[in-house]
């Protein structure tokens, strides 16, 4: 704790203006959980066009239809990504 800061009884008692020390149950965990959803929907958008982008484009060359296969790869995997990602701050907010 700094030499300034004001002890509260109970962290209820603490000003929204006025944040939580680290180690005492304050937003270090809050950020551990920020970081985490960060990685998850970043793997959840990282992912899917990785592997559609591919099978698109792998498509395209045994059929010789470049780049059409590539494109329906990537949308399909936009879509895909946006219903994860909207299921999983769907759940958030509840």
């Amino acid at each position: 704790m700094l030499k300034n800061e004001p002890e509260f009884a109970r962290e209820e008692d603490r000003p929204s203006s006025i944040p939580a020390p680290r180690g005492k149950g304050g937003s270090g965990a809050a950020d551990f959980s920020v970081w985490q959803l960060a990685w998850e929907l970043g793997y959840t958008i990282a992912i899917p066009i990785v592997l559609f982008a591919l099978l698109g484009r792998w498509a395209d060359e045994k059929l010789s239809s470049s780049p059409w296969l590539l494109l329906v790869g990537i949308i399909i995997s936009i879509l895909i990504s946006s219903l994860l990602i909207y299921q999983r701050v769907k759940k958030l907010l509840k």
